[in-house]
């Protein structure tokens, strides 16, 4: 949510942050969210139309599903968190020039919980 700066004045969202409050705001839930909806979710703070513009991005990046009912649209993300999570890991490790040396940075900062749990899935098991 935005904070107040030190003027007193609303601070500004980036429009990856409201992309990526709109996205865990359908997450929440199992059915698909209006614009409206999703307003109140966020908590009301937002303007209507914004909601509607973050939408439509993440609708022509293809996150989110759109269906309609009449003239009234809801929402619902393309993938879940982690499937959207594990898309921008591999989108990552193909934009260097080293996904090797990239892919052992990254297990090298893995917290103990998050290195048994690889180990166990690269041998196999569940997590």
């Amino acid at each position: 949510m935005a904070g107040r700066g030190p003027h007193g004045r609303t601070e500004r969202r980036s429009p990856g942050e409201l992309e990526s409050e709109v996205l865990a705001a359908l997450w929440s839930t199992e059915r698909p969210l209006t614009p409206a909806e999703i307003q109140l979710e966020l908590g009301g703070d937002l303007a209507y139309n914004t909601v509607h513009t973050i939408l439509k991005r993440l609708y022509d990046k293809g996150l989110v599903l759109r269906e309609v009912d009449g003239r009234r649209g809801a929402y619902r993300p393309a993938k879940n968190a982690a499937e959207l999570t594990a898309q921008a890991m591999h989108e990552a490790l193909d934009r260097g020039p080293d996904p090797i040396a990239a892919l052992q940075q990254f297990v090298t900062g893995l917290s103990a919980e998050e290195e048994r749990a690889l180990r166990e899935l690269l041998a196999g098991g569940a997590a």
